[in-house]
């Protein structure tokens, strides 16, 4: 397998659960990357310990505070990331902040169909605002033609919930407001590719499979996968996707997963 070779990368939602997950084995790869931008919502708080211990034994990963339903907050950390990078581009930005609420489609309402959708939707779209000038850098920067995630990449972290042609988990977790958000999550990861091909940015919503997270966790079911193999995957397939795969709509594995 080729390696995943980036300058640059920053997670949302890498406190706990994927995020940090990513973070972990982005650390652990042979080259890792020269920067590593880790941002959560408190990054001072208990649930940002495990970061925070990371980042005190590696120099090149910076912890910064994010709301992602916050345009203000996306902005400031947009100026800080290029503060680090010095002139140089974001090579990978991956969108896994998300929230679920557990709720059926009796019992949804529209205070948390907005929240959830502002922070699973809406805010991969600001981020790929605030970023794209820092993401077009990157893939300018970059020697070789073509799309691929160690040149500029934007990976959208979405679920099988929000595959229309699925009903994959609907008796165990109906989730409407979860699976609406995902479901639009995904054509925005279609409009983006389409708008950004011209720069040279890759991009793709990722379905990380059913893994064993507090927000994975949230009904009587145990996931079958762990973060380690969740992960794991995931970056084996961001190092294999090229210009043929953006726009798609990808597992763990590389398998297409159903609009």
């Amino acid at each position: 397998m080729a390696e995943l070779c980036v300058s640059s990368v920053l997670v949302t939602g890498a406190n706990r659960g994927l995020g940090l997950g990513l973070i972990q084995h982005f650390l652990r790869l042979p080259k890792p990357p020269q920067w590593i931008f880790a941002t959560c919502r408190d990054p001072k708080g208990q649930r940002a310990r495990e970061l925070q211990n990371l980042a005190s034994k590696h120099p090149n990963l910076v912890i910064i505070g994010l709301e992602v339903a916050n345009p203000a907050s996306i902005k400031a950390a947009a100026a800080k990331v290029e503060e680090y990078l010095g002139g140089s581009g974001l090579n990978l930005l991956i969108n896994n902040a998300g929230m679920l609420k557990a709720k059926t489609l009796e019992d949804e309402t529209l205070e948390d169909m907005r929240e959830v959708y502002t922070t699973n939707t809406v805010g991969p779209l600001l981020m790929g605002q605030a970023f794209l000038p820092l993401l077009k850098k990157a893939a300018q920067g970059s020697p070789g033609s073509g799309l691929s995630c160690s040149k500029a990449a934007i990976i959208n972290m979405s679920s099988i919930g929000g595959s229309i042609a699925s009903s994959y988990g609907w008796e165990m977790m109906p989730n409407p407001s979860y699976r609406c958000s995902k479901a639009a999550l995904n054509m925005l990861s279609r409009c983006q590719s389409l708008a950004y091909k011209e720069h040279g940015i890759l991009c793709v919503a990722l379905h990380p499979g059913w893994v064993q997270t507090d927000m994975g966790s949230t009904g009587s079911f145990k996931p079958p996968l762990t973060v380690d193999d969740s992960v794991q995957g995931m970056l084996k397939v961001l190092s294999s996707i090229s210009e043929k795969e953006t726009g798609a709509f990808l597992d763990w594995e590389g398998k297409v997963v159903p609009w």
